[in-house]
C-alpha cells in the first residue's frame, strides 16, 4: 500500500492523508509525548509527510517541534521523507477589532520557535468574524512576512467564497483553504466551489469522518440520552440534526455500511474516499492520535468508489435538508447553537495560563 501525493504548488507535494494535530491537544486524553513522537516518525515512514496543527492546539506545534529535532539527522541523511508541516494563525475574537502588524509578527514568529523551523511551510488564517474588518489587511501583513521569507505559502481557514474572493482580490496569493467537508456537510460545493476551481485552489478538509460518527461505532445503535463525551462529538452531532436528523443519519450509515463491506474497508475510508473523490480536494485531515490507524488510514488512498457506490451515496443524501449556507456560516454565529460551543479566545487564556 502506498500513500496518495499531490503537487498543490511547482515542487511543493503533500500526502493526500494528512495527519491532523487537534487530538494531541489534550482534549481526548492524556498525552505520552514520547510516543506521540515515535507515533510521528511511523506516519511518515508510511507515506503520511503531512501534519496538520495550529497555534490554538495547546502543545501540538511544541510536540512537532520537538520531533523534527529528534529526528534532523534522518531527515537531512534521507532515511526520512521530508515533511510539511500546516499551521493555523487563528487571532483570538476579542483581538480582531485591535490587531496590529506586530500582533500578526509575534504569532507568526512564537509558531517558527515552537515548530523550532526557521520557515513555516503553509500558515493557514482563519478570521472569527467577517463584519469586522480587518482580515484583509492582516492576510497582507502575512504576505510580507511570506516576503521576507518566514512563511513558504499562505492559505486561509473557514473562509466562505465571498471573503476568500475579497483576499484575492487584494493579491494575497493563498493556495489553499480548509474546510468542514463530509457526507454530512456538503457546505464548500456552495459559492466556494466555482471560485476554487477558477483560481486553481486547493481544498483541504476536515471533519471527513464527523468526529467518529461515520463509522461502525453506530450502525444500527439508537440515539443516547448521555452527554457526548466531547466538544467535537457535540459539533458533529449538530450537523447530523441539520443535514436531516438521527434516523436519516442512520440510513447513510447503513449504505456506508454496504458500500465499505463490498470493499473491504471501515465506513470511515468510504466517508474519506468520498471526498477525495469531489473536485478541488488536495487531501482530507484525519485526526489520528497513534499509530495503531495507520493499516485503516492507508486502506484510503488504495480505495476507489465507483459509479454504482457515488449513486448509493447520491441517493440517500439527496435527502438530506442542509446544513445550507455558507461555509463555516452556522457556526460564526455566536448567539447560535453551532457557534455556541466554540471556544473564540485560546490564545489568551492560555497565555494566562
Amino acid at each position: 500500500m502506498s500513500i496518495d501525493r499531490i503537487e498543490i504548488q511547482p515542487g511543493y507535494s503533500i500526502s493526500r492523508i494528512i495527519k491532523g494535530g487537534w487530538h494531541l491537544a489534550g482534549g481526548h486524553g492524556a498525552i505520552d509525548e514520547q510516543q506521540a513522537i515515535g507515533d510521528m516518525r511511523a506516519f511518515v515512514e508510511a507515506g503520511i509527510t503531512t501534519f496538520d496543527c495550529a497555534d490554538i492546539y495547546t502543545g501540538v506545534e511544541v510536540l512537532i517541534g520537538k520531533f523534527l529535532k529528534k529526528y534532523k539527522s534522518d531527515f537531512n541523511s534521507g532515511d526520512l521523507p521530508s515533511v510539511q508541516i500546516h499551521t493555523k494563525y487563528v487571532p483570538d475574537y476579542d483581538a480582531l477589532p485591535s490587531l496590529s502588524k506586530e500582533d500578526t509578527i509575534r504569532v507568526i514568529d512564537r509558531s517558527l520557535q515552537r515548530l523550532q523551523v526557521d520557515r513555516l511551510d503553509l500558515v493557514q488564517f482563519a478570521w472569527w468574524d467577517f463584519n469586522i474588518p480587518g482580515y484583509i489587511e492582516t492576510g497582507q501583513h502575512l504576505t510580507e512576512l511570506q516576503k521576507q521569507g518566514k512563511i513558504r505559502y499562505i492559505g486561509v481557514t473557514n473562509f466562505n467564497g465571498k471573503n476568500l474572493g475579497e483576499m484575492l482580490d487584494a493579491g494575497i496569493p493563498v493556495i489553499t483553504t480548509q474546510v468542514q467537508y463530509s457526507l454530512l456537510d456538503h457546505r464548500p460545493e456552495g459559492d466556494l466551489r466555482e471560485l476554487v476551481e477558477a483560481k486553481n485552489i486547493f481544498l483541504l478538509c476536515y471533519g471527513v469522518v464527523a468526529g467518529g460518527f461515520l463509522s461502525e461505532r453506530y450502525v444500527d445503535i439508537s440515539e443516547s440520552k448521555e452527554p457526548l463525551e466531547n466538544r467535537s462529538l457535540v459539533k458533529y452531532r449538530l450537523i447530523i440534526d441539520e443535514f436531516g436528523g438521527y434516523d436519516l443519519f442512520q440510513q447513510v450509515l447503513r449504505v456506508l455500511k454496504i458500500i465499505s463491506d463490498k470493499h473491504n474497508v471501515g465506513i470511515s475510508e468510504v466517508a474519506a474516499r468520498y471526498i477525495l473523490q469531489k473536485p478541488s480536494v488536495a487531501g482530507v485531515i484525519i485526526g489520528a492520535r497513534n499509530q495503531d490507524h495507520l493499516f485503516r488510514l492507508m486502506k484510503i488512498s488504495n480505495l476507489h468508489l465507483d459509479g454504482e457506490d457515488l449513486k448509493m451515496i447520491h441517493t440517500v443524501i439527496s435527502m438530506s435538508q442542509g446544513p445550507k449556507g455558507a461555509v463555516y456560516g452556522l457556526e460564526s454565529d455566536k448567539k447560535g447553537k453551532h457557534g455556541a460551543i466554540m471556544r473564540y479566545n485560546l490564545n489568551k487564556q492560555r497565555d494566562a495560563s
